[in-house]
C-alpha cells in the first residue's frame, strides 16, 4: 500500500514559501515535488479554503502564505488536507456475529483510538515556525 505523503509534502512547500518573498507558482511547486501543477492547485486549494494560503492569478501571481508560520500547526494542515486516516490497518468485519472477531475489534479499536489521540495531540503542539527554526538550525550548521 502506498503512503499518503501529502502532509509531509505540503509542510515542505509551506516552509519554502515562507523563505521566499515572491509568490510560488503552481508550476514551481510542482517541479519541486515532482508532480503535476494541476495536483498542486487542487491540494493548495484545500489550504486556501482554510485560510492558510492565498493565491493571485496571472503574471506575477502564485501562492503566498495567508498566516504566519507561528499560527499554523501540523494538525491544521493535516485537517485542511482532509485528515486522512492515520492507520492503514483496518478491522475485519467478515463475521460480525463472531465473539472472537468482536473481542479482537474492540481491543484494536481501543489501541487505534489511543494512538491516534496521542499523535493528533503531538501534531497540534508543533507549529510550522518550529519546523522552520529546525531547518534554519540545520542550514546554519552546514
Amino acid at each position: 500500500m502506498r503512503n499518503d505523503t501529502r502532509l509531509s509534502r505540503m509542510l515542505h512547500v509551506l516552509i519554502h514559501m515562507a523563505r521566499h518573498e515572491k509568490p510560488a507558482t503552481s508550476e514551481a511547486i510542482a517541479q519541486m515535488l515532482g508532480t503535476n501543477p494541476v495536483v498542486v492547485r487542487r491540494t493548495m486549494a484545500l489550504l486556501r479554503e482554510q485560510g492558510y494560503v492565498s493565491s493571485v492569478k496571472g503574471h506575477h501571481g502564485g501562492w503566498t502564505l495567508a498566516k504566519p508560520l507561528a499560527d499554523i500547526t501540523l494538525l491544521d494542515i493535516h485537517r485542511a488536507l482532509g485528515g486522512a486516516s492515520i492507520f492503514a490497518i483496518g478491522l475485519s468485519t467478515d463475521h460480525p456475529q463472531c465473539l472472537v472477531e468482536q473481542a479482537v475489534n474492540a481491543a484494536l479499536t481501543d489501541a487505534f483510538d489511543a494512538a491516534q489521540a496521542l499523535l493528533l495531540e503531538k501534531l497540534a503542539s508543533v507549529t510550522l515556525e518550529v519546523l522552520a527554526e529546525e531547518f534554519e538550525g540545520r542550514f546554519q550548521a552546514l
